[in-house]
């Protein structure tokens, strides 16, 4: 599994960081899977590989405007695209009316249907291999993180157990082997129970704005990555005497540090953190204080920048191939 940040500012973009939306690329083929939409995130899709037409759903954390304002403008280049496949959209129940109100008061008449879920009530989604579930969160108003676990991307048979139940060899097979439910003498066959992988699952935790990490304790125990929000560093919240629902890199390195998290990967940070290491503050704070607590693979995010979870667990940056910018005749 990849990680593609295409915006990691917090509240406002800048020069350098665009607002919130992080994009996770499944292990199997170009499908890839959206983590918040703020605005402008379709002209970042734009920079990089990425297809439209192969992104398999949208997940919104919460309703601020740096998290959700891009999306009726990518659903509507996602039409222009050709794109005819349904489209599952995660997301508060609050955002629903205003996302078809967009679409219809703009006239973006979309040539595929989109299925729009509550995310207060998701419990369980599934895309072939890539199971999702939701975790809440603190923040000024209700806010979720998302669970991703990716199972081996090509699994074989488990032949042994098949011809142990006398399931004989046939369609059944291919079907199960393409990670399909069969019915077999009136008994449903689930195909992950027939399925062997050749490496343990994948799970990779994607949060938006959340200022109690504690709350993650459970689902981010051993996780491979946490990907989580360090908007300030311990300092400037204890000086203003409040954190406005955002976590500082001290808070969220403790917990990934307690948890056993393998890939802490810090994003939405404050405009005032800037690039330069001369200047005060910079983004070379947020490192600082982080890798003070947490000793496993640390990184902070970058737009742009693709990170690659490699087969021993270890997430790494990987140069990618962005698309050439237009040139004005």
């Amino acid at each position: 599994m990849d990680l593609l940040f295409l915006g990691t500012s917090a509240g406002v973009p800048t020069r350098q960081r665009n607002v919130s939306a992080t994009a996770l690329i499944g292990s199997a083929g170009k499908g890839w899977y959206l983590i918040d939409c703020g605005e402008g995130t379709q002209h970042q899709v734009l920079r990089t590989p990425l297809s439209l037409s192969e992104l398999r759903a949208i997940f919104i954390t919460h309703v601020h405007a740096d998290h959700c304002l891009g999306l009726p403008g990518l659903l509507a280049s996602t039409g222009m695209s050709g794109r005819t496949r349904p489209l599952d959209i995660i997301l508060p129940t609050a955002l629903h009316s205003w996302l078809q109100l967009s679409l219809s008061v703009t006239q973006s008449h979309l040539p595929f249907e989109i299925n729009l879920h509550a995310v207060e009530t998701l419990t369980d989604w599934r895309n072939f291999n890539v199971r999702v579930e939701t975790v809440e969160l603190s923040h000024r108003v209700p806010c979720h993180g998302y669970v991703f676990t990716e199972s081996d991307p090509q699994p074989r048979l488990d032949i042994q157990r098949l011809e142990a139940e006398r399931i004989e060899r046939g369609p059944l097979w291919g079907q199960l082997a393409h990670g399909q439910d069969v019915q077999h003498n009136g008994r449903l066959l689930p195909a992950e129970d027939y399925l062997l992988g050749s490496r343990p699952d994948r799970r990779i935790i994607v949060c938006g704005d959340n200022d109690q990490p504690a709350l993650l304790a459970e689902v981010a125990h051993e996780a491979d990555v946490l990907v989580h929000e360090a908007t300030f560093v311990q300092a400037a919240i204890d000086r203003t005497r409040a954190s406005y629902g955002h976590s500082s890199a001290a808070a969220v390195a403790g917990l990934a540090e307690s948890a056993g998290v393998r890939n802490l990967v810090l994003t939405h940070f404050s405009a005032r953190y800037q690039a330069n290491p001369a200047l005060s503050p910079s983004i070379e704070d947020v490192r600082s204080e982080a890798a003070a607590l947490f000793h496993g693979q640390l990184i902070l995010a970058r737009d742009l920048q693709r990170y690659h979870l490699d087969r021993s667990g270890h997430l790494q940056p990987v140069t990618i191939e962005r698309k050439p910018q237009e040139v004005a005749p």
